[in-house]
């Protein structure tokens, strides 16, 4: 066997694998006595078929595949020993010319392309500066999220009249410009949530109903959430979104979800007992609880900054020819169109994976087994305190995360996820941070203006 390396450009390589028949010549009788002893054919018992039978019927496809699987072996194999950081896969080159008898005495020779990672160091100092934004939370938004919290402690109960935030329970039928049944038209059971309403004087329309009271509202102009709206009338989203149509709204109830007192029971349910013992205490938790989640907002927009700037620092090439024929050799469906439109997005990526990987390696990064698991369990954390501000107990989140980690996508997801997050740790202990506070409102519009 012979293997030789030839360089085509800055980044592009093609290598040449010669394969003579002593190279494959016992793999392949192998592979035909193997075949042999499983075989079940006519005329013959079990594992007695002889093998000259089953190179007479197989022996092409036996070989072809034996030879495939030497060269998988041999260019994985070359590319570790000499060391090579190729991007994508190696791709073979295609060569009409020649034409092999695939007889067990033919000298094989194949090419193969391949797209070789840039050569480059990451180049990060305190003289690289950034805005790292400490955002407050603003008197509207820890209203809000106190009012949510203390309404999901709450108990239900019907007054006789609505009011702003109530939810109706009615029948909604379509009607006609005069107010009569359109026939064949629709008619739904639904609940309407008041604060779901987005237009002024419809809102003010609902406001003060009573039970039996009835009212004709635009449906569209009301709720205007398409999803909304199919899920109002028991219709698909698509015809949601195109319905223009006056509804006339039969009060069959009024609901109002009452909100919860401000008391040690409240308390102790939320935090676990006597943690918090009064209203101030209460609300500091609120407060802590909402900057957290501004926190993240704020280190995500720091980490997105970061990742910009060093894209820009670090403008090495790609083979992006070779890039771009492994792509649509790798992806069948994959249109000329799509890959003009997705490619530098692609690239851009790319390029962040391989500085990131360059930091990693530099600076002898580990990721361990315990981070991920850590990192599972912060996310399941989360999600589970969208519904309640409770913790749940260690053990039980522990055991959420084995399980939620077992799935190969979440793993992968969130290995990728502490891979970054290490990478971002790395370059913030070496760059120049400067704090900065901000309101949540200019934060957003800095963040949108941004985008």
């Amino acid at each position: 066997m012979n293997i030789t390396q030839e360089k085509t450009g800055n980044l592009n390589a093609v290598v040449k694998i010669k394969i003579a028949p002593a190279d494959y010549t016992a793999k392949v009788d192998k592979a035909i006595k193997d075949q042999a002893k499983k075989a079940q054919l006519p005329g013959f018992r079990k594992g007695m078929v002889p093998a000259a039978h089953i190179k007479k019927m197989y022996g092409k496809s036996i070989l072809v595949e034996e030879v495939n699987n030497l060269l998988n072996d041999t260019l994985s194999n070359y590319i570790a020993e000499q060391k090579l950081e190729i991007l994508g896969q190696p791709l073979p080159k295609m060569d009409d010319e020649r034409e092999f008898k695939w007889d067990n005495t033919d000298d094989f020779e194949f090419d193969y392309e391949l797209g070789l990672a840039p050569a480059f160091d990451v180049n990060v100092s305190s003289k690289d500066k950034f805005t790292e934004y400490v955002v407050k939370a603003d008197q509207e938004t820890l209203e809000s999220r106190i009012k949510n919290i203390r309404r999901s402690y709450g108990k239900m109960t019907n007054p006789e009249v609505s009011a702003e935030d109530d939810v109706l329970y009615t029948e909604l039928t379509q009607v006609d410009t005069d107010g009569t049944a359109v026939e064949g038209g629709i008619t739904s059971t639904a609940t309407i949530r008041l604060d779901q309403v987005k237009d002024k004087k419809i809102l003010k329309s609902l406001i003060g109903l009573k039970k039996d009271d009835e009212v004709t509202i635009d449906i569209q102009k009301a709720l205007e959430d398409a999803a909304v709206i199919s899920k109002a009338l028991n219709i698909s989203e698509e015809e949601a979104a195109e319905l223009k149509a006056n509804f006339k709204l039969h009060v069959k109830n009024v609901n109002r979800l009452e909100e919860s007192d401000l008391n040690q029971e409240f308390f102790d349910k939320l935090f676990g007992e006597g943690v918090v013992t009064d209203e101030a205490g209460f609300r500091a938790k609120i407060t802590e609880e909402v900057e957290s989640m501004f926190k993240q907002d704020a280190e995500r927009k720091l980490s997105n900054d970061i990742y910009e700037a060093l894209l820009v620092k670090h403008n090495f090439e790609l083979p992006d020819e070779f890039l771009r024929r492994w792509l649509k050799a790798t992806n069948e469906k994959l249109t000329d169109e799509e890959l003009a439109e997705g490619y530098d997005d692609f690239a851009k990526n790319l390029k962040w994976t391989l500085i990131e990987n360059k930091i990693i390696k530099d600076n002898s990064i580990e990721i361990k087994y315990e981070d991920v698991v850590q990192a599972a369990k912060a996310k399941l954390d989360a999600q589970f305190r969208m519904y309640s501000p409770s913790p749940l107990p260690e053990d039980q989140l522990a055991q959420y995360a084995v399980q939620f980690l077992q799935d190969k996508e979440n793993a992968n997801r969130v290995f990728e996820e502490v891979k970054a997050l290490k990478t971002f740790e790395q370059i913030k202990s070496v760059v120049t941070l400067e704090q900065k506070d901000i309101d949540y409102d200019k934060f957003v519009a800095l963040v949108e203006k941004k985008a």
